[in-house]
């Protein structure tokens, strides 16, 4: 794939995350499904693709941690739990943080925190500055079938017109990792 198509497929996928739909696109591991985090629909509408409760939470995966500052406290870490984030990201680290009180609830869950990612996966990192801010990222898999790791496998799953940003994932096996950002606590191995 040229730089030009990669630019008019950002372009047109950016286009189609400010209808509040749902995407896919590849990840770290597997591909992902994603959308607007501020868009309450597009959320919705994601939760009801993947089966998934409202109360169970949600990741966001950015380009940078300036785009994830909207969302999440992060004054409530100290100078060296931030370091030892950083020393993650970017990165398959995702750190779970203390929520903002605005971040919808549509994000958090019944939680008061947060999952946050500063990939380094290129594509999703010129995703996100396109876009202009983090997307909601959940594996991209119907329930009970496995995570699809190429576009061929979310067109199976999902259907032939579902918008997709083509490209290759990671590399990675597995998912990754969860950590809580101020005890370091593993919730998920990566």
């Amino acid at each position: 794939m040229n730089n030009q198509t990669t630019e008019n497929q950002l372009l047109q996928i950016a286009g189609v995350l400010k209808q509040q739909q749902v995407i896919a696109y590849p990840t770290e591991a597997v591909f992902g499904v994603g959308c607007d985090p501020d868009s309450e629909l597009a959320v919705m509408r994601l939760l009801e693709l993947k089966q998934r409760s409202v109360d169970k939470g949600l990741i966001l995966i950015a380009d940078n941690f300036e785009q994830l500052m909207p969302y999440i406290d992060d004054s409530a870490l100290s100078d060296a739990q931030r370091l030892v984030v950083f020393s993650h990201w970017p990165g398959p680290v995702t750190f779970v943080f203390p929520a903002r009180p605005e971040t919808p609830k549509w994000l958090t869950g019944r939680f008061d925190s947060l999952a946050v990612r500063v990939t380094d996966h290129p594509l999703v990192k010129k995703l996100c500055r396109t876009y202009g801010k983090p997307l909601v990222s959940t594996s991209a898999n119907l329930s009970g079938k496995p995570p699809c790791r190429q576009a061929s496998e979310v067109y199976q799953q999902f259907g032939n017109d579902f918008p997709v940003l083509e490209g290759d994932t990671g590399g990675r096996t597995n998912p990754s990792e969860i950590r809580d950002a101020l005890t370091g606590e593993l919730f998920r191995q990566g």
